[in-house]
């Protein structure tokens, strides 16, 4: 038992440190290619905006608004896409609802006012409102059945919590220009309410990483990276040669960002163009959107891995795609990991301090030192200092070891079945509380807390100094989730309650009037 024990602790931490790993060459990938980098963004030269109302050599681009119950967000959303700058005559507005609350009524208000909305002399808003009733496909069937009538050759999307600004298009659409075989660029995320909590400066950070160390290295060394949902566009050509919208994952953004690089579509990232959009402000919320970012991952890699590796792409090239496809796993690793370490603190005997200092002292520096590394960059690259991410890393390791046992159900979904539902990350927009993602009770969590919380008694009392913040990191982040998940459900829960009684009020007197008589 010992030596199995031993054996599958390492194994564990071994393909945890692979991921580590991979960040660190993810860093240098970006620093080897700081140059190809500033080259394509100085050669993109973006459209004037002088005369540009005027032109008519440009390409027609379609915008595409998925919408679904999104009534606190759908005004500001249109009233940003209708003051993006680009000839009239060459634009086209689609706004695709699939609601089945009062975001109808404001959003075909909004439409008709925009489209009646223009200056005499001046061309009005090519913008069209269309609703479906049946939802088939969820996001992915809604953009498919817009394209099908869709007036551009090049596609740009936002969801609802975005702010298009009104150089987009003309500083993305030059790629398309410059090079035929672009079939998609994308933008970086801004984030609104970056500061609003703890919670929202470690999303913020998370998507930096993403955006700004991991867009970046992909694009600047030709391996393949995806279209992230929203805040970028298509060239619609390379839509359909790749096979179109296809909804069988939850991430149908992934799956036809892969399905067109394997066609031979080139892929461009531009840093500098960002859409601010809204950050979830609640855990709950937050655990949605990732449980279907890890899913939807996991069922992409299981339509699509085998293809890639077998593929005539370049050894970098698929080595780089697995670990795309692949870094959800790491969830149920660590929780089998928080889970281990405490018979492994109990069974393995301490370290000697000689041991400590060749071997776990390095081996702690290289896990922590390769995401130090990686978010570092990502503050830097957009003028932040790097102590700004050190700050927020512990709370972000937490954070990511206390959703894993959520996101390691997501992922053992992801192999039992394809698509699924989409559900949809709440928005605040202008009326808190309008909107709620639905939670249930983190019994899982609570559980690893309480071994956790024994882990780390057990690391100070057998010696074990470099195990301690581990055991208490596993604590922190199993403890933060289901207090906060907890917390919020008996809120809501509590206005539930004082909102039917509200309602029902009236009619109780009603009630006791009629009795009395």
């Amino acid at each position: 038992m010992y030596w199995v024990l031993c054996s599958g602790y390492f194994a564990v931490l071994l393909l945890l440190s692979a991921y580590g790993l991979h960040r660190s060459h993810l860093v240098l990938t970006v620093l080897r290619n700081r140059k190809r980098l500033t080259d394509m963004k100085a050669r993109i030269k973006s459209l004037p905006v002088e005369g540009i109302s005027k032109r008519r050599d440009l390409p027609h681009v379609t915008i595409q608004l998925p919408l679904y119950n999104e009534a606190t967000v759908t005004a500001r959303l249109l009233d940003h896409v209708a003051k993006i700058d680009y000839p009239r005559s060459r634009l086209e507005i689609q706004v695709l609802d699939d609601s089945t609350d009062e975001t109808r009524t404001i959003a075909r208000r909004h439409v008709e006012m925009l489209a009646n909305q223009h200056s005499l002399g001046e061309e009005p808003l090519d913008i069209v409102y269309r609703h479906r009733v049946d939802r088939v496909g969820y996001k992915a069937g809604a953009l498919d059945e817009g394209l099908q009538v869709a007036k551009g050759e090049l596609i740009a999307i936002f969801d609802a919590d975005f702010l298009p600004q009104p150089d987009f298009l003309r500083e993305l659409v030059p790629h398309f220009v410059d090079n035929p075989k672009i079939g998609m660029v994308q933008a970086r995320w801004g984030h609104l309410n970056r500061e609003h909590s703890l919670l929202t400066r470690v999303q913020s950070l998370m998507l930096d990483g993403h955006h700004l160390v991991e867009n970046r290295g992909r694009s600047a060394a030709g391996w393949l990276f995806n279209f992230s949902g929203t805040g970028g566009m298509w060239r619609r050509e390379a839509i359909d040669d790749a096979g179109g919208w296809q909804h069988d994952t939850l991430t149908e953004d992934l799956d036809l960002s892969y399905r067109a690089q394997l066609k031979g579509w080139t892929f461009a990232y531009r840093d500098d163009v960002v859409s601010p959009a809204e950050l979830p402000e609640d855990i709950s919320a937050f655990r949605a959107q990732q449980y279907r970012w890890a899913k939807g991952t996991v069922q992409t890699s299981r339509k699509l891995l085998g293809r890639v590796l077998t593929s005539d792409l370049t050894f970098s090239q698929r080595l780089e795609a697995f670990f795309h496809l692949t870094p959800h796993f790491a969830y149920p690793l660590m929780v089998l990991l928080s889970v281990l370490l405490l018979p492994a603190l109990i069974l393995m005997p301490a370290t000697s301090p000689t041991t400590m200092l060749l071997i776990d002292l390095p081996l702690c520096i290289g896990t922590t030192g390769s995401l130090a590394a990686f978010y570092s960059m990502a503050e830097v690259a957009q003028g932040r200092r790097a102590r700004d991410a050190w700050k927020v890393m512990p709370a972000l390791i937490a954070l990511g070891a206390g959703l894993a046992p959520h996101l390691s159900k997501a992922v053992f979904e992801g192999f039992g079945s394809m698509a699924g539902e989409f559900v949809r990350t709440p928005k605040k927009g202008n009326l808190q509380g309008r909107y709620h993602a639905r939670a249930d009770l983190p019994i899982t969590e609570i559980g690893l807390a309480l071994v956790s919380l024994v882990s780390t008694i057990a690391s100070v009392q057998t010696g074990h100094w470099f195990a301690t913040p581990f055991a208490a990191m596993f604590l922190g982040g199993y403890s933060y989730v289901a207090y906060h998940v907890m917390a919020e459900q008996t809120l809501r829960r509590k206005a539930t309650d004082v909102a039917v009684v509200t309602e029902l009020a009236p009619r109780a007197d009603e009630v006791g009037n009629e009795l009395a008589a």
